[in-house]
């Protein structure tokens, strides 16, 4: 039998690790590591990490939000996603919590859907994504400011958001990857979901405690 393909950790020895610059989201980090008995000088976005949450109603539609994103100069649409930036925050909470905030809902039902590095070869970032069913709408809404003040939502057949990725219509990849492993996932009876509360060996951890961020506005 062959060998189970899977990732493989690795703890390289670590000679030096700085913090080069601060930024308002995310730092820059220099690492000075040990490979085949020489350094290797690396610099790369120390992330906090992010969740998101492909979030499907009972007609097998996703929820959808389109917003700008200046790095690109693209109004894309995403599934909801945000930071882990709350100190100590569990990550499923994370979750739940920007649904509310990006979608104005809730969800009885968790599970892991996917879990990947965004850029593994410049940034630590990991992404969760959860899928979120049993969808209700929340009693009150969220105030949004800058880019989503301006956000757009829209239920999409699951099928439809697969065609578009394979079109190349969309890009961003939470939605690009959400979208095709829930789709090969409801192929197999959702036997590949793992529960909500899974363990996340991926998730970096993290150097310093980040900034808690400011509690939501209601309006």
């Amino acid at each position: 039998m062959a060998d189970l393909l899977a990732d493989e950790p690795v703890d390289l020895p670590l000679r030096e690790s700085d913090r080069v610059f601060d930024g308002l989201v995310w730092d820059l980090r220099r690492d000075t590591f040990e490979l085949d008995a020489k350094p290797i000088v690396r610099e790369y976005v120390d992330h906090p990490g992010a969740v998101a949450v492909l979030a499907l109603d009972e007609h097998d539609r996703v929820f959808l939000i389109r917003q700008y994103r200046h790095p690109v100069r693209t109004r894309e649409w995403e599934i909801p996603a945000g930071l882990l930036d709350v100190a100590g925050e569990d990550p499923l909470a994370a979750a739940r919590r920007e649904l509310a905030e990006e979608g104005d809902l809730a969800a009885t039902e968790w599970a892991v859907l996917a879990d990947f590095f965004t850029s593994p070869g410049g940034s630590d970032e990991a992404i969760r994504i959860y899928l979120a069913r049993g969808l209700s709408a929340m009693p009150e809404a969220f105030a949004r400011e800058d880019e989503e003040a301006n956000m757009e939502t829209r239920w999409s057949p699951l099928d439809d958001c697969v065609d578009a990725v394979l079109a190349r219509r969309v890009q961003n990849p939470s939605l690009t990857i959400g979208v095709l492993a829930a789709h090969a996932s409801r192929a197999r009876g959702w036997s590949t979901l793992a529960a909500a509360d899974a363990p996340w060996p991926g998730r970096s951890t993290p150097r310093e405690e980040p900034t808690r961020r400011e509690e939501p506005t209601r309006r």
